[in-house]
């Protein structure tokens, strides 16, 4: 029928009918965009799940409250004490027969890392503020332990000493099949403490970078692009692994693990390069505090400045950002902090010990 023959009545049902007909349309389009929205979503979070550190299922076991692990770390810190008391952990006969001697003296090797000039820090604009900007520096000669310091080492250090083992340790003995994992959930203090009893001691974060790029600035150990096969991190293992692993993802000096596996503390503050455009605030040493009964009534915290310095810590981890991993990239935390993906390694200046006496 043609439009001028409709009644008024006819034309209104059929523009309501209309109306109902372009509702209905825009409504599918929004579900299903939204659906396709979902599925989108469902499938990058499997891609996610493929690449995490972790089956997640097994999430409750990793994850950590705010302040958790300082918490833990903290209650550790009696159990120095309880072992001295109990000869908890090893003898120091026992420490000795977990490896083979041809093992301790590969363990504690160091490398010599020649006196000269190289590029610290970097003027990649993506990096973190704190990174820049690339600047000379000029080292003397010095050595650098080859590897991480690893549990068994560790082990030695507790049984000479009656110093508190990782809070991991079940009866002050290292979890089975980790002997040659990096020592984890260490401070500074302890890191300090090992290296002092080791004749050795932090290195600055100066020789721990030109150990690990060298002297052409590279951004990784290797070169200057990210390659998941050369180290332990977040796309690959989900736990720390051997020291002595990832051959193919030596500094250029031969030095393991400079990339990924812990972050390393180094002996340094943390305080800002010369000529950097980062903001003071950075740097600055902050803790959180309630400062009024309504923030303790309410479980509330602020951030307030303190007069103390975070310590840097180097490396990334097997939980970090790959790009965290790069050579010029400076991690930080209170030096009272442990974690299970922290650790370290010792340096001594040219001419120190190369090998602890077994």
């Amino acid at each position: 029928m043609r439009p001028e023959l409709l009644t008024p009545q006819e034309r209104e049902r059929r523009s309501r009918f209309l109306s109902a007909t372009l509702v209905t349309c825009l409504a599918l389009l929004v579900i299903g965009g939204s659906l396709h929205v979902v599925m989108l979503g469902s499938i990058r979070m499997g891609e996610m799940r493929d690449k995490a550190t972790y089956d997640l299922r097994d999430e409750p076991a990793h994850e950590r409250a705010a302040g958790e692990d300082i918490a833990l770390h903290a209650r550790n810190e009696h159990r120095k004490e309880l072992a001295a008391a109990s000869h908890a952990g090893y003898t120091i006969d026992e420490v000795k027969a977990l490896l083979l001697p041809e093992q301790w003296t590969e363990l504690d090797s160091t490398i010599d890392i020649p006196a000269g000039t190289f590029p610290m820090g970097t003027n990649y604009d993506r990096a973190d503020v704190q990174d820049r900007p690339q600047h000379a520096v000029r080292l003397p000669a010095y050595r650098i332990d080859k590897y991480l310091v690893t549990n068994a080492q560790y082990a030695r250090f507790i049984a000479e000493t009656q110093h508190r083992p990782p809070s991991t340790w079940k009866n002050g003995r290292i979890p089975e099949g980790q002997l040659l994992y990096p020592v984890t959930l260490v401070n500074w203090y302890d890191a300090s403490a090992y290296a002092q009893w080791a004749g050795k001691r932090l290195p600055t974060e100066a020789e721990w970078e030109k150990a690990a790029r060298g002297t052409d600035a590279r951004r990784w150990p290797w070169g200057n692009s990210m390659d998941p096969k050369r180290l332990n991190t977040y796309y690959n293992v989900g736990s720390a692994t051997n020291v002595d692993v990832y051959r193919n993802g030596v500094s250029p000096y031969g030095v393991y693990d400079m990339a990924g596996n812990v972050s390393e503390w180094v002996e340094d503050d943390f305080l800002p390069y010369p000529g950097t455009d980062a903001p003071a605030d950075v740097f600055q040493g902050k803790v959180n505090r309630m400062l009024t009964p309504e923030d303790r009534a309410l479980k509330l915290s602020e951030q307030v400045p303190v007069a103390q310095h975070y310590k840097v810590l180097r490396g990334g981890s097997w939980k970090s950002d790959p790009f965290s991993t790069a050579t010029y990239h400076r991690g930080f935390n209170w030096p009272s902090y442990a974690s299970d993906f922290f650790g370290f390694r010792c340096a001594t200046d040219a001419g120190g010990p190369v090998a602890r006496n077994q």
